[in-house]
């Protein structure tokens, strides 16, 4: 194989990789009950006072996922986020935060 198939096939594999992910994300963002609190993609939180997640940076996502569930980061909020994240595991954690992160604000 020369060196522009084997390009063309890394950047598909790559794609096809970030599809996956990204679906995965909205799959889960449903199942897990995300939607429930921040709406559709995040950006349309059924109270004001609740965050607008959608388009934030997928680290600073996943870093408060993870403080929530650990109880590092301790508010108002996190006591129904912690039930939340209690039933979501550190790699559907990251599936979910690099999905929002692709959100429009």
């Amino acid at each position: 194989m020369n060196i522009a198939a084997k390009i063309a096939l890394a950047a598909l594999i790559t794609s096809s990789a970030s599809g996956l992910v990204l679906a995965g994300g909205a799959d889960l963002y449903v199942e897990k009950n995300c939607i429930t609190c921040h709406g559709t993609n995040g950006n349309q939180p059924v109270m004001d006072a609740y965050p607008r997640i959608g388009g934030q940076s997928e680290m600073y996502l996943l870093a408060q996922m993870k403080d929530i569930k650990t109880g590092a980061r301790n508010n108002s909020h996190t006591l129904a986020m912690k039930n939340v994240m209690g039933n979501v595991s550190d790699s559907e954690m990251a599936t979910i935060a690099g999905w929002l992160s692709k959100q429009s604000q």
